[in-house]
């Protein structure tokens, strides 16, 4: 087995980093462009929403807790046909956002459910005073009130969809975790391997860096 030197590795890993950042990223938007919605539906149709519809609001949110129940790697193999259908491939960061979207639409939405939960009743009953309609009420309201919340949701969907990027290497994604399975697992190289953790951990980080950061200046301007 032949050791890499630095020079090696290093070169081994631009590639696959940028792979993970552009699903990551590119998820990430189709994920609230789903989830978002969503979740400000089931918020206006819960029992105490603004428009209380219990039937839908149970039906909706049960599917949202069927789809966040299922392992990513099995979703992912269900959504393969998707995937193929809509960009001609099953393999790859590009076949891989498809998955990756769905599986981070329902935590996207039960975020922004629970971010509009937290606006005080007090605000909204004033803004109904004022002949605010619903959805006057949703944008100039509860989405100002609700964005620290929402940010923090957002560094947790984005760190949550590096984690599944990850894991979406091992069965033909690519990114970092394509790189540690080909490289440091089928070829026995830790060091490839401890070198793809670290970039993961080091994206972790600067994302919930990032996220706390933004939140805690959006509530100092409040």
């Amino acid at each position: 087995m032949a050791d890499f030197n630095l020079t090696a590795l290093l070169s081994l890993l631009p590639q696959p980093t940028l792979e993970t950042l552009y699903m990551t990223f590119a998820s990430t938007v189709l994920a609230v462009l789903l989830g978002f919605p969503l979740g400000a539906y089931l918020y206006c149709s819960a029992p105490t929403g603004l428009v209380p519809k219990p039937l839908v609001y149970t039906v909706l949110s049960r599917i949202v807790n069927l789809f966040r129940s299922l392992p990513f790697i099995i979703l992912m193999i269900l959504i393969f046909p998707l995937s193929r259908m809509i960009v001609g491939t099953s393999i790859g960061p590009t076949a891989a956002i498809i998955p990756l979207s769905i599986a981070a639409a329902p935590f996207v939405a039960r975020i922004a459910e629970s971010a509009l939960s937290e606006v005080d009743p007090g605000v909204l009953t004033a803004a109904r005073s004022m002949g605010s309609t619903t959805m006057q009420i949703i944008r100039k309201v509860l989405i100002p009130e609700a964005l620290p919340s929402l940010v923090s949701g957002l560094a947790l969907t984005i760190i949550n969809l590096i984690g599944y990027s990850a894991m979406a290497g091992a069965i033909g994604g690519g990114g970092l975790g394509d790189l540690a399975i080909r490289y440091g697992y089928h070829r026995f190289r830790m060091d490839v391997t401890i070198a793809a953790v670290i970039i993961i951990l080091i994206l972790v980080e600067a994302v919930q860096l990032t996220g706390t950061t933004v939140s805690r200046r959006l509530l100092a301007k409040r």
